[in-house]
Order: structure tokens, then sequence, then C-alpha cells
């Protein structure tokens, strides 16, 4: 079974040598989103509220473009510079989900690319 790959001029751009997403059988994974603002390629600023949103709106984008959308993700990792932001994290990730929600981890961390606050990557069920 062969690997089949999606983009969309809706989320960032990769930059690197990796696709947006990538379906194998009947799940598709995303790539690492972090809080680009597609058209500029630059973070959409310091807020740490907006940067969430942004990020959730990137991997919406993504999930479109691959047929599917952000209640067909089965799994979601969240990447925090602050873990003492997690609680932001559920109160706005309410808004972008319903129950039956995504298996989740959180997993803090030192740094994240271009300076941002937040990441998350996803398995999508299609």
């Amino acid at each position: 079974m062969g690997k089949l790959t999606f983009h969309t001029e809706e989320a960032p751009a990769a930059i690197g040598t990796y696709s947006q997403a990538v379906r194998h059988g009947d799940l598709v994974f995303l790539s690492g989103q972090i809080p680009l603002v597609p058209a500029s390629m630059e973070l959409v600023g310091d807020d740490f509220e907006a940067q969430v949103r942004q990020v959730f709106d990137n991997l919406g984008a993504v999930c479109a473009a691959a047929g599917a959308s952000l209640d067909d993700i089965v799994k979601l990792t969240v990447y925090l510079v602050d873990m003492d932001r997690f609680a932001e994290v559920n109160r706005i990730m309410g808004e972008y989900f319903s129950e039956p929600y995504p298996a989740r981890a959180a997993i803090g961390v030192a740094s994240l690319p271009r300076g941002a606050q937040i990441e998350m990557d996803a398995i999508v069920g299609v």
C-alpha cells in the first residue's frame, strides 16, 4: 500500500523535508503545526491564545485538504514550552472539539521552531 500526501496553501508550507500530511491506509498523519500565518509564514504574534488558535486553524486546513476535519482527529499531541499554559490549551481546545474528544498527550519542551510557544501534530481517521 502506497503513501498519499496532502498539501494546502491554507496552512503553512513545510519548512523542511516533510509533507503537511501523509495518508497510509485509513489514517492520515498530520505534521507538526506551529502558529505560522500561511500567507506570510510568520508567527501570528506573541499572544499565547492567538498562537493556540492559529495552530488549530492550521491543523483544520490540513485536515480539510485530506478530506477530513478536526472532528476526525483520533490522536493529538501538544508540545508546550510552558506547561503552566496547559489549562489555557484545554479551554481553547473545548471551542474546537466536542465529545468524543481525541486521545491526547501534552509534552513540555525546551524550545520550538521559530520561537513558537506551542506545536501540535495529529493522527486522523478517515
